[in-house]
């Protein structure tokens, strides 16, 4: 005797469509966070209040990797607001500060877009520019009536330095945006933000040059090119970058120029930042210097080709050619460039230029010297840097300061969804 199965009508349907589920499983539930999407500078990024975070810092990662996209690893981060590159997958989170003769607090956050990583070990120039003016709108600074202008003391979390931000204001207080200034890189003008980084010397290291020299020789073995020696500055300053003399680049005896294009050469661009983490003192070895993109940058540099720079730069970001140049890249080459021995001093500075100085001088914080603009010649344009040397009473000189010019423009603002697996 045959018994007859029935089935529910569930189970007819799961018989029948092959791509049916066979076991329900739950949608994480959605959850938004407030922030403000902004343009800051040659970067975009995620403008978002500390306090709308949780209290421990390890907790941001899944959070801020579901809003960029970047959960899943994905290259395109077509599951959230960001844009597939380095520089358009960038967090700011801001505090008020109670840090004496400080406004805010700033922890950059670079979220990898092609990666489930969040980096936190150094600092972004670029998204720091656009933390004055998120803070006069968001009322974490205040201005006084009739002020056209305001300085907005930052302190970035990562490198424990501080900021200063020069921001124009508009007759309510809050930052003003139209303008006539014009960044390489940016299309339309807005007003300008100068900003100005305090002593970046050690940013992570605790000193300028960590290796002791302002240049030195460095060996690559590369699986393409073979071994290539080259002359290199490992600089501290508002970031740790390995800044090297493109001229020294040569394979079997010829010389290569920087190709960021060339897959070979992008491949040779982080065999060098390795070896110059290890050397720094980031990493204990190349494989380990692997595994953290984020710092040290790398930046090639070479000798002006026109009289329109001071100075020619390829810079990288977390492996790739950068599209212009990171703020923390130009003030470091910036500091670099006014330090006698460094191959960006030497590059500058050729037999046959002008080798007067242009930076400007302090005498125990007596300002004697104003700086004279160095000129940094990128893919998109050409960036001014103004650096200041101070001399103290024991005859030592360090970096006072770098500032550079930079724009931002409030894109859009209300909540970010994420979704925790």
């Amino acid at each position: 005797m045959t018994t007859a199965a029935t089935l529910s009508i569930a189970e007819t349907y799961a018989v029948s469509n092959p791509f049916a589920l066979k076991k329900y499983v739950p949608y994480p539930k959605r959850q938004s966070l407030p922030a403000v999407w902004m343009r800051s500078g040659t970067s975009k990024g995620l403008f978002i209040h500390r306090k709308d975070l949780p209290e421990k810092v390890e907790q941001w990662g899944p959070i801020l990797l579901s809003a960029m996209g970047s959960s899943n690893a994905g290259v395109r981060q077509i599951d959230g607001i960001g844009g597939a590159t380095s520089t358009t997958s960038k967090v700011a989170v801001i505090a008020k500060s109670t840090r004496p003769s400080i406004d805010v607090d700033y922890t950059f956050v670079q979220v990898a877009p092609d990666q489930e990583k969040v980096d936190m070990t150094g600092n972004c120039g670029n998204i720091a520019s656009g933390v004055g003016p998120f803070s006069l709108d968001e009322g974490l600074v205040g201005a006084i009536a009739g002020q056209s202008e305001i300085n907005v003391r930052i302190f970035n979390t990562n490198t424990q330095q501080t900021i200063v931000e020069t921001v124009q204001l508009s007759p309510s207080g809050k930052h003003r945006e139209d303008g006539t200034c014009h960044i390489p890189g940016v299309g339309g003008t807005s007003s300008p933000l100068k900003v100005a980084f305090l002593n970046p010397e050690g940013s992570m290291t605790g000193k300028m040059f960590p290796s002791g020299a302002t240049q030195e020789t460095i060996s690559i073995d590369s699986k393409h090119l073979g071994t290539i020696q080259l002359q290199v500055s490992l600089v501290d300053a508002a970031n740790p970058f390995v800044l090297v003399d493109s001229s020294s680049l040569k394979v079997n005896g010829h010389p290569i120029k920087p190709d960021a294009f060339h897959t070979d050469f992008i491949s040779l661009a982080e065999y060098i930042r390795r070896e110059g983490a290890v050397r720094f003192g980031l990493a204990s070895d190349v494989e380990r210097a692997s595994i953290v993109r984020g710092t040290p940058k790398i930046a090639f540099l070479s000798p002006p080709v026109d009289e329109g720079s001071d100075i020619d730069v390829l810079a990288f970001s977390m492996g790739k050619p950068h599209p212009t140049i990171q703020i923390t890249g130009a003030v470091c080459i910036g500091a670099a460039m006014a330090i006698h021995g460094t191959v960006a001093w030497q590059l500058a500075n050729g037999l046959t230029r002008n080798n007067s100085p242009k930076h400007g001088m302090e005498v125990e914080g007596q300002r004697i010297a104003s700086p004279i603009p160095v000129r940094i010649r990128h893919p998109a344009g050409v960036m001014q840097t103004e650096t200041i040397l101070g001399l103290n009473g024991n005859g030592d000189i360090h970096v006072r300061q770098v500032a550079v010019l930079r724009t931002a423009r409030r894109l859009f603002e209300g909540n970010v969804f994420y979704k925790i697996e």
